[in-house]
This record gives structure tokens, sequence and C-alpha cells, in this order.
């Protein structure tokens, strides 16, 4: 590339493209002082017009093509702290954009009364079905902690090894991941119910559960399209059945009924309890 070349970024994914976009347009000191420390780019080329799909983050020096919508009002998150009670957040390194800043509409700051904890991602070895367990002991640790605390209203916390692991495409490191996760998940779980408390157990895209391509008879590695599970632990509940045509927007209004909340106007989604 030289001086007065044109580039227009394609990926239309924020978390994935932030970084190589620093890295061609910020100028030389904001590239020395970026957060983290940055590689050696060489100097910044001059007179580069540098145009991206959508704004991967507010005030880059790009061109946005197609400009984001507005943020959505009255999320799950920015709901519940409206009504004054406290939730938290927890994932490992790997999602833990996942539980804050996608979660909150791409908002990189909590709202208010939302506390959050990170489990480190293990760094040790170079694909997950060396380590299938990844972070989940870690973060079952923090987030028993918290449940014993009684100080959060709201959970939301992300395993990340099924698909983690299931990326990798290694069947017996797959299994362990969803063994690891099952046992985190229990330990959850059994200490939500001894609060008093609910739980929804789901996901929003599924991997693990193939991990072998049915026409090459070789790895699969990519999301997959099934539908997913969603499991709704309350006592309370013996005798009353989820709807079957759920969807992902339906789970927020689920999770505000199990509080015992009323479901603002903004959300299209309907709880998935039956009467």
């Amino acid at each position: 590339m030289k001086e007065g070349d044109a580039v227009i970024f394609f990926n239309y994914r924020g978390d994935r493209t932030r970084e190589i976009t620093k890295a061609f347009t910020f100028d030389d000191d904001a590239w020395k002082n970026i957060e983290g420390g940055g590689f050696d780019r060489g100097g910044k080329i001059d007179n580069l017009y540098f145009a991206t799909m959508t704004a991967y983050q507010t005030g880059l020096p790009v061109k946005v093509i197609f400009e984001k919508r507005a943020k959505m009002p009255n999320i799950l998150g920015e709901y519940v702290c409206s009504l004054g009670l406290n939730q938290f957040r927890c994932a490992e390194t790997e999602k833990y954009p996942h539980v804050t800043f996608f979660f909150n509409d791409y908002r990189d700051e909590p709202f208010s009364h939302e506390d959050r904890e990170m489990a480190p991602s293990t760094r040790t070895v170079s694909t997950y079905d060396q380590a299938p367990e990844m972070s989940a002991h870690e973060i079952t640790e923090k987030v028993l902690k918290e449940i014993e605390s009684g100080v959060a209203d709201l959970l939301i916390v992300n395993y990340a090894n099924g698909d983690m692991v299931g990326h990798t495409g290694v069947l017996e490191a797959a299994i362990k991941a969803v063994e690891t996760v099952d046992e985190c998940v229990g330990q959850v779980v059994e200490a939500t119910l001894k609060k008093g408390g609910s739980l929804i157990v789901t996901a929003d895209h599924g991997n693990c559960e193939q991990m072998i391509d049915p026409e090459t008879g070789g790895p699969h590695t990519a999301h997959t399209t099934y539908d997913v599970p969603l499991i709704v632990v309350e006592p309370g509940l013996d005798g009353r059945t989820l709807k079957s045509d759920g969807r992902l927007a339906d789970i927020a209004p689920t999770a505000l009924e199990l509080l015992g909340l009323p479901i603002p106007a903004e959300m299209t989604g309907q709880p998935l309890l039956k009467l």
C-alpha cells in the first residue's frame, strides 16, 4: 500500500475489525499509545481513504458506508437497571464482549447497577481442544460467590466451551467440554434454587452438537442453524409447559416474567411460559 490508496473494509462485525482499522488509520502518536500496545506497523500511510462497512467504534477516523441504527431502548439490561435492580455479567475472555458490549447493544459502558467479572481465558494452548475445560470452573466460582451474596437480581453468564471447542472439530474434546459445562451449570442450578431463584439455560446458536460433516465425513467446525434448547428451571412451574415456537427475542420477556416484572412495550417477543 502507498500514499493516496483507498481501502474498503467489507467486514460488518465490529469486534474483530477495530484493531486492524486502528492500525491503518491512527496517527503515529495514537498508535504508539494504544491500549494494550500496538505491533510495529511502520509509519502511517498518508492520505489513505479508509471506508468501513459499518461503524466499528465511535470516533474512528474512517468513512462509514452504512451508519448504525439508533440504540434500541429498554433492552433487558437497561430496563432492569431503570427499575433499580442489580445485575451481574460473567464470562471468560473469549466471550466477555458477548455478555457486555453486544448484550448492551454495542455499548461499552455498563448500565448503573451492572457489575461485571471476567475469568481470563487460558493462553497456554494454541487451540481449545487441548484444554476443553477452558475457564468454566473459574466462571462458576465467581458466579457461585455472586449468588451466595444475594446482591444481583439478574445474572447473565456465558460458558464458551461448546462453541470454542466445537470450532476445533475434535469430537473427544467437545465431549469433555460439554461434560465440564454440564457439571458447572449443575452447580449454578443448585445454588440458585437454594436461594429461591430460577434459571433459563439456552444458547444463541449451535456448534458442538454436530462435529462430523455428513457430506465429507470429516470434522465439522462451523456454527449450525439448528434450533437451540431453552430450559427453564423453576420449582413453582410444575405442571406448566413452554411454547414450542419460540425465538431468541422471547428470552428477555420470559426472564422478566420469571422476575415478576412487566414487559416494556419495546420488546416484541412474548414470554414462553404457557399459562
